[in-house]
């Protein structure tokens, strides 16, 4: 009978190199072999998520349906969906490793795949659009039309986030909360959608934001695979700053134009917003010359370059076009100086208690269309 032979203290002290795996190895050679194996397997993982395969294709085809059905349903709840299925993040990860290497070949690859992946979306959107032309355009749609400097700040976050998470295997599990941040289908949806409708100029608005998302995503996600020691020269090395920045010039001078250009839409809808509650609160105020009537709903927009508002009151007493005129002089004037057209619809409205009639207005007003008399 052999008798196995026990570890001693000076064993545990020093084990025995058999049994010290590659992972116990804190040697600098040894955790500069791991660095370098996690990050091939990142590479190919990034390389395998910016291929145009049909997998990806119909994915994005999908993805573009749910959104475009979303937008058109007003559910914010499908279009977050519509988010977390499309896969465009793949090749705007690719375009990111492909810049910061200096890989050309695999940017051409990424490249191909985010261009056919975008014109899926929207083709298909243009497809839903055509098809359900007499759907009104809803807030979820009219939401992506005026993007501004938040939305570009998110964008670079998000890119942030996704390129973190995707070299970090312990936080990958956050990876669909950052394919929410970065939504690129919906907008890509929404312009499609609206150019079905004529409106160019809100289409090409989110056209716009789409566009921000893919630059902004890029340039950040490229910072990170930088910062975390992915950018090499053909030798292998480590690339320097200016380096790197000179691969990324086009990038920083198109997110600095679209930030100026954001930052001017920014100030354009603060001013709009602020013009919005000044008028609603001048013609609250002339609700008082209309005994129990009340300011119920209010529509602003630009047409033939006159401020046009569309106020509806509800009420017993219905205004009279003297009464209509005093109000629109009562508005503020509009940015730009144009001309203010006040547009009025008044629905007779009757408040009955027990004790009769009453003049005094609902507040807050009663939802839904109001109830004629029979």
């Amino acid at each position: 009978m052999t008798e196995s032979k026990a570890l001693t203290d000076t064993d545990l002290k020093d084990p025995p190199r058999a049994l010290v795996t590659p992972d116990d190895d804190d040697t600098p050679l040894a955790v500069a072999e791991r660095r370098r194996a996690d990050h091939n397997r990142h590479r190919v993982a990034i390389r395998v998520s910016a291929l145009l395969t049909p997998g990806y294709v119909f994915m994005n085809a999908m993805a573009a349906i749910i959104a475009s059905y979303g937008l058109l349903g007003d559910s914010p709840a499908v279009v977050i969906g519509a988010m977390i299925v499309a896969l465009l993040l793949g090749p705007i990860m690719g375009v990111a490793l492909a810049l910061t290497d200096g890989d050309w070949a695999l940017f051409r690859r990424s490249f191909l795949a985010l261009a056919a992946g975008g014109v899926v979306v929207f083709a298909i959107a243009l497809a839903v659009g055509f098809t359900h032309d007499l759907v009104p355009i809803t807030d979820e749609i009219r939401a992506r039309t005026a993007p501004n400097i938040f939305d570009l700040m998110i964008a670079l976050a998000g890119g942030a986030a996704g390129a973190y998470a995707t070299v970090s295997p312990r936080i990958a599990t956050g990876f669909v909360g950052v394919a929410i941040a970065t939504a690129l289908v919906p907008p890509l949806a929404s312009s499609a959608l609206l150019l079905t409708r004529g409106e160019y100029s809100s289409s090409s608005g989110a056209a716009l934001l789409a566009f921000t998302n893919v630059v902004a995503i890029q340039f950040a996600a490229a910072v990170v695979l930088w910062v975390r020691g992915y950018a090499r020269d053909n030798d292998g090395d480590e690339v320097t700053t200016l380096q790197f920045l000179g691969r990324h010039l086009g990038s920083i001078a198109v997110l600095v134009g679209l930030g100026l250009l954001l930052a001017a839409n920014l100030r354009t809808t603060l001013a709009d917003r602020l013009y919005e509650g000044r008028v609603r609160y001048s013609l609250s105020q002339a609700m008082a010359a209309l005994e129990g009537n009340q300011l119920y709903s209010m529509q602003m927009f630009v047409e033939d370059n006159r401020q046009v508002i569309r106020a509806e009151l509800h009420g017993p007493v219905q205004p009279t076009v003297e009464q209509v005129v005093t109000m629109r002089d009562l508005i503020p004037p509009p940015p730009e100086g144009r001309s203010v057209d006040l547009r009025v619809r008044h629905v007779e409205t009757r408040i009955i208690t027990p004790d009769g009639y009453s003049l005094d207005p609902v507040d807050p007003p009663l939802s839904g269309p109001p109830v004629g008399e029979p």
